[in-house]
């Protein structure tokens, strides 16, 4: 099954579907299994939670709820950012997850309470955040908005993607590349290489140095 949002347009509510994805895309159609009204502020985000019982959408007001993915009922609904949520990506065994957000910050958030664990903060509208997969890392991606970017360069518009250590919330890292805000990030299933997607129209693929994976914390060798 594939979820999407479609925003608040034409008088008409942003809106959840859910629809089936066909193996033969011959068979393919238009007819979705079902449908949740958002009433008050948009989703713009949305994602499947752990077996799919579960459907968690963020909201332009930074608002995060959990639905029930076969009544459409509202589970819980947390306000935890001041704007509007841009990204939302799971852990590996979807215990927590990550947002993005226009107010500047990433948090880590329980998947089952929606408490905040962990928050990172930067300079810039946060667009997209990732956790590895094999390392108790996350990284960040944003920058200045895309219609005051030709005002500045690359430096000034903190287009670099940033890595931070989990538990420790210290940034341990920056890889530059972009000449835009960076849109979208995601870790490889394997943990050794990311990807990257930028305004300025380029995808890139990147690819941990051995020192990346025996860097640690002094704290991270005490047993």
């Amino acid at each position: 099954m594939a979820l999407y949002v479609t925003d608040a347009t034409m008088g008409q509510p942003s809106t959840i579907w859910i629809v089936p994805v066909e193996e033969d895309l011959e068979n393919q159609t238009d007819e979705f299994i079902r449908k949740i009204v958002i009433t008050g502020p948009k989703a713009t985000v949305a994602s499947w939670g752990d077996l799919n019982k579960t459907i968690y959408t963020g909201h332009e007001d930074g608002t995060i709820t959990i639905w029930d993915a076969e009544t459409g009922e509202k589970i819980k609904s947390v306000k935890s950012h001041t704007e509007s949520i841009s990204d939302m990506q799971w852990s590996k065994d979807f215990g927590y997850f990550i947002t993005a957000s226009k107010d500047q910050t990433s948090k880590i958030f329980d998947g089952k309470t929606l408490k905040v664990m962990k928050t990172y903060t930067t300079e810039r509208p946060v667009n997209s955040a990732s956790l590895s997969p094999i390392r108790p890392h996350i990284m960040l991606g944003g920058g200045q908005e895309a219609m005051n970017v030709t005002t500045t360069g690359a430096k000034q518009g903190k287009f670099e993607v940033r890595f931070f250590h989990l538990p420790f919330e210290e940034e341990i890292g920056r890889v530059k590349g972009h000449f835009g805000p960076i849109n979208t990030l995601a870790f490889h299933p394997d943990g050794r290489s990311f990807a990257s997607g930028g305004e300025d129209g380029f995808v890139r693929l990147h690819h941990f140095d051995e020192d990346y994976f025996t860097f640690k914390y002094e704290e991270e060798t005490l047993e």
